[in-house]
């Protein structure tokens, strides 16, 4: 989204929480360090710290001296989610290593809305990982979670996340890959 601040180096302006690239391991990035942004997209950060990958999530952009990014949703019929802001809303979402949204990637199988018995909307996401060992799977997941919980009139987000059928490069959509140079 912002690629004007990709392959730039900040100092951290607070201790940041960050989680390690590929493990998903949790650290604190310390205040006063500095790391390089190599990746700006859908408002989460990838940053080099010390020759290893971390990912920062958009609520902490403040942290590298950046304005936190938000998702504005154009007008809304009714009261009910609309399936079209929920797969735009999950086209903000990218993997921390591939410059690639989640839908591009081919990770989402299906987006489901539907009624509970309480009345109130829930959206449930059935998406997969590039690999059933993937340490950033849940951090995915509750990216997915926080960001279409965001959409109107959405009140609970289901995720499933499933392996079979297990995601291939096959999945990737024909732009992501043209973009990726895999094509």
């Amino acid at each position: 989204m912002n690629a004007a601040v990709e392959q730039r180096m900040v100092a951290v302006e607070r201790d940041c929480p960050a989680r390690m690239v590929p493990s998903g391991t949790p650290i604190t990035l310390p205040k006063n360090s500095f790391v390089t942004i190599t990746q700006a997209r859908g408002g989460n950060y990838t940053v080099s710290y010390r020759g290893n990958l971390a990912r920062v999530d958009g609520i902490d952009a403040d942290a590298l001296g950046l304005q936190r990014e938000e998702i504005h949703y154009s007008e809304t019929s009714g009261d009910v989610p609309q399936e079209t802001h929920v797969w735009d809303t999950l086209r903000t979402i990218y993997d921390p290593e591939i410059p690639v949204n989640i839908v591009d990637l081919g990770l989402v199988y299906g987006v489901a809305i539907a009624k509970n018995e309480a009345g109130h909307d829930v959206v449930t996401v059935t998406m997969t990982l590039t690999s059933p060992t993937c340490g950033m799977g849940q951090v995915l997941a509750n990216d997915v979670r926080y960001r279409v919980s965001k959409v109107p009139n959405v009140d609970e987000v289901i995720v499933n996340i499933v392996f079979d059928p297990p995601w291939n490069r096959d999945n990737i959509s024909d732009e992501a890959k043209l973009e990726l140079g895999i094509f």
